[in-house]
């Protein structure tokens, strides 16, 4: 411990630095993610247009995507889900910074920045197979041109899933970690650059565990459906962040079941 030879003003000025410079990175980070986001939107909303004038002229699209498309998918993935869930991580990646900084670690938003980088591991491998979800439904014919799916009981069981999941015991457990940062680092504390990947990567798997039937509602309302990327990324934060967040969660899920419904319903 070296805290002892910096004055508690001293660190306090430390602290709200480090605070400040890591605060804006997430910031800079998910702006960035957003501006990517929209442009890719606008691409594949012209491609949406011209498959279905295609269409309309009898001329369906059967053009098979290829692994160039996986990996155009796969980033669009990992950017949607940096751009939505660095948000709501915020709270404890200041605080792992902060604690660096306490300990007397000199190198405490190097750490910092190892930690996130461990948590982006996990969603990143998660949008790994969410770009081979979305591979399989293109070649079973599943999805529209605007990447939703247009099958009602399809997108009807994806909702049916995510509201259901709200009411879990698994969901309630991996919420319960996500929402007390300190607790986590508590019990997961490790020393040097490979613990703080190791507890960036287990608070991600916490955070998928968490919100992955979330993230498959895109798959039945459109991928690159940002009025619904915008809508799971706030109903995220404030089922993380606020007091009565699970609650709202549970509400949401219970709804959530009642439109699955709806929707089977209807289509059948």
């Amino acid at each position: 411990m070296q805290t002892g030879l910096i004055a508690p003003s001293g660190l306090a000025r430390l602290i709200h630095r480090d605070h400040l410079v890591v605060g804006l990175g997430l910031a800079a980070i998910v702006i960035l993610g957003w501006v990517y986001l929209v442009r890719m939107a606008a691409d594949m909303n012209a491609m949406a247009t011209e498959t279905e004038m295609h269409t309309a002229m009898g001329m369906p699209d059967m053009q098979a995507w290829d692994f160039a498309d996986l990996i155009t998918l796969f980033l669009m993935w990992t950017v949607m889900m940096i751009s939505m869930m660095l948000p709501s991580a915020a709270p404890i990646i200041l605080l792992v910074v902060g604690t660096y900084r306490r300990r007397g670690g000199r190198g405490a938003q190097t750490m910092t920045a190892v930690f996130v980088l461990g948590y982006l591991v996990a969603w990143t491998t998660f949008s790994a197979a969410a770009a081979l979800t979305q591979i399989a439904l293109h070649r079973a014919a599943l999805l529209s041109a605007a990447m939703a799916t247009h099958s009602a009981w399809l997108g009807g069981t994806i909702f049916l899933v995510a509201g259901a999941y709200q009411w879990l015991p698994i969901k309630n457990a991996c919420l319960t970690h996500c929402r007390s940062p300190l607790g986590f680092l508590t019990r997961e504390w490790r020393e040097g650059r490979a613990g703080a990947f190791i507890m960036g990567s287990r608070h991600g798997l916490f955070c998928v565990g968490c919100c992955w039937a979330l993230m498959a509602l895109l798959f039945a309302a459109g991928v690159m459906n940002l009025f619904w990327v915008a809508a799971i990324a706030a109903f995220v934060l404030v089922e993380k962040l606020m007091r009565q967040g699970p609650r709202i969660g549970r509400l949401a899920g219970g709804l959530l079941i009642i439109w699955g419904a709806y929707v089977i319903a209807r289509g059948g």
